[in-house]
């Protein structure tokens, strides 16, 4: 039997011994290098340490100043990122994340920091899921395996006011596997959405690799229900029709009729009203209900991970998915809602350009 080479982990092979290395690069250890960490004489904690020295937590984060880009961790391989746990100060959607695979010139990831981790709206909300979870009260966690052969490169540049970053980046460096793919995830927003167009979650890949989950940040600008339109994966070759159908959109995130479910008050009378929830494959852990005053809209953040079903391409992936409503007479009503998503996807690279990310004025939530 082959050496283990650490990567797939669960919990039916977390007993074999593997030559793997386990390394983590953070605020206290900017390299990730053995035997160096906790040793900084200067950082955001130097002042509170000041009565005990060096080692007593005196470089647990950064400061990133407007309008610049820092490096968060630059990797050589081969290895794979295992865990990433950060919490960002100051407007996420200013945040923007990106990964670079094996000294490629534009990134594979590159995504408002708040999105990329299910929380699209600028508000925390508990996500408890395989791929991502966040908890209180803005701790952001990614569990993605994202292996890289030769290096591996995190920043996040600062759109918006300085800001304070706290991070760790747990990685692993061994052996990767000929067949693995590199990880890939890909931010877009439409707003509003033109009438009767399809929203478009990815579009141009090339290549061979499986998509693996979805976030989308949904702003409705109409009243009733706006979930009735369906998720569509066109795959190699597919021409006006696609190969994967849905059947409505709170079926396609594992939800059934509205995210809905009947409530009683204290008074015994009887409503409906939209339920939250957060599971290891698919969720809508955020439901902003407007306050009735300049907070009008309502707006839903939900994902869908395709851990135990991956939708596989050989040759090119197109994904869409249709905002529709309900009007008089029993008809269908197309949308022009505020959506924005993140696909999220494994292919063997290269990988075609991805489209420019909006401006900070066109991610700004208003």
């Amino acid at each position: 039997m082959s050496q283990f080479d650490g990567l797939g982990l669960h919990l039916g092979n977390l007993s074999r011994l593997s030559k793997a290395k386990t390394r983590s690069i953070s605020p206290e250890n900017f390299k990730g290098e053995k035997g160096k960490g906790g040793m900084a004489t200067e950082g955001t904690g130097e002042r509170c340490a000041r009565d005990l020295g060096r080692g007593w937590k005196i470089s647990p984060s950064v400061r990133i100043a407007a309008g610049t880009t820092f490096e968060i961790a630059d990797i050589e391989g081969p290895g794979a990122i295992q865990q990433i746990w950060m919490t960002p100060t100051g407007v996420w959607r200013d945040s923007i994340i990106r990964f670079y695979w094996d000294d490629e010139e534009t990134p594979s990831v590159e995504c408002p920091v708040g999105d990329f981790f299910a929380c699209g709206w600028g508000k925390y909300a508990q996500v408890t899921s395989l791929a991502i979870c966040v908890n209180p009260g803005s701790a952001f966690n990614c569990y993605w395996e994202m292996p890289f052969r030769k290096r591996c490169r995190i920043t996040m540049e600062n759109r918006g006011e300085d800001m304070v970053l706290y991070y760790q980046v747990n990685y692993t460096l061994t052996e990767v596997p000929e067949d693995a793919a590199y990880f890939h995830a890909q931010f877009r927003r439409t707003n509003p959405l033109p009438y009767k167009d399809d929203y478009t979650i990815l579009d141009g890949v090339r290549g061979q690799g499986q998509f693996v989950g979805t976030y989308m940040a949904w702003g409705v600008n109409n009243n009733g229900w706006w979930g009735e339109g369906e998720i569509k994966f066109f795959m190699d070759g597919d021409g006006e029709f696609p190969t994967i159908c849905g059947t409505g959109t709170e079926d396609y995130f594992c939800g059934s009729y509205d995210f809905d479910v009947k409530v009683k008050n204290e008074a015994g009378v009887e409503s409906i009203e939209y339920r939250e929830f957060t599971t290891p494959y698919a969720g809508l852990p955020q439901v902003i209900r407007g306050d009735g005053h300049y907070q009008v809209q309502q707006r839903f953040g939900m994902y869908r991970w395709h851990i135990m079903d991956p939708v596989r391409f050989e040759e090119d992936l197109r994904v869409t998915i249709q905002a529709l409503g309900w009007r008089s007479g029993g008809r269908y009503l197309p949308l022009q809602d505020d959506i924005a998503s993140v696909a999220f996807w494994y292919q063997a690279e290269p990988h075609a350009p991805f489209p420019p990310l909006p401006d900070r004025d066109s991610l700004e939530i208003v």
